[in-house]
């Protein structure tokens, strides 16, 4: 693909804040196998998969935190290999536990990091810690797993990361902050200038915040799709043995027998109306291509 070719949701034309070519890691009963993907500068991808499927492996791989051979890996638009440091300093990665010292204070913390960063904004942070209700001079240790994973918002966002990385970030909050937090991370790449990877299970918060939408499957990479692509073309519809037998199998991702007939998952909802033009098709959400894909039934 041509870096400047993909455009985003806003309708303008993107560089690639993140290209992968060739990824592969092998551990003992697991491989990560192929892995080519591009994320365009200012977009939100979303990373899914079941337990196991390789997610944190990938994200692991991208940052350098473990060996894998590739062909191409680009972050910023610069060779990670000789530029690791450097590009460090614009992206900001949050885990789904927190990485800080618990002995250590919201207020010390902020003094690391100012070190750390160039581009670092105390104000700012100290903005984001009275928004989020975490009080400066008290120990992590005294903090909930919530509380805790505020503070690591409330770090990365105030150093102007180009790119925020998120490996289950999310799964430890209630929904009222989880779904603050969305919108932060959405008003974050508006200017496009700033880019997402999330990884999460919770595929909700990706239906609310994602403009493409990478699926993770025992290692390797089934499609990337934008959503609206996903939206416009998946469904779900219940039919009996009749309407099942005349669909054509190519529409057909995958499908559930239950005990009235079939769920199936299909990939041309648009191309099926105009023949079924009675049949109901409900609009698939990321978790129904997720589990469809991974526990539902191929066609012959």
């Amino acid at each position: 693909n041509n870096s400047r070719s993909i455009i985003s949701r806003g309708g303008c034309v993107m560089d690639f804040a993140l290209e992968v070519r060739g990824l592969h890691k092998t551990y003992k009963e697991f491989e990560l196998k192929d892995i080519s993907l591009q994320l365009p500068k200012g977009c939100v991808l979303g990373l899914i998969g079941e337990n196991g499927a390789g997610k944190s492996t990938l994200i692991n791989a991208v940052l350098g935190l473990v060996d894998s051979e590739y062909e191409s890996l680009k972050v910023l638009g610069q060779e990670f290999a000789g530029n690791e440091k450097k590009i460090k300093e614009e992206i900001a990665v949050i885990f789904d536990k927190t990485c800080y010292d618990l002995a250590m204070t919201p207020l010390f913390i902020g003094k690391i990091l100012s070190n750390v960063y160039s581009n670092w904004d105390m104000e700012k942070y100290h903005n984001y810690l009275e928004r989020f209700e975490l009080p400066k001079k008290k120990k992590l240790k005294e903090f909930s797993k919530g509380m805790k994973m505020k503070l690591e918002f409330a770090a990365a966002l105030s150093h102007d990361p180009k790119l925020i990385i998120l490996d289950e970030a999310t799964s430890g909050l209630d929904p009222v902050f989880r779904d603050e937090i969305l919108d932060i991370l959405r008003e974050y790449t508006e200017d496009e200038e700033h880019t997402i990877l999330i990884s999460s299970h919770i595929t909700s918060d990706l239906d609310k915040i994602s403009d493409y939408i990478a699926f993770l499957h025992e290692g390797r990479l089934l499609f990337v799709k934008t959503y609206d692509e996903i939206q416009e073309n998946y469904g779900v519809l219940n039919c009996g043995q009749r309407i099942f037998d005349a669909l054509d199998r190519e529409d057909i991702e995958a499908y559930r027998k239950e005990a009235y007939g079939y769920r199936v998952l299909v990939k041309n909802k648009q191309e099926i109306r105009k023949v079924f033009s009675d049949l109901e098709i409900e609009a698939a959400t990321i978790e129904d291509v997720m589990l469809y894909c991974v526990k539902g039934e191929k066609v012959a």
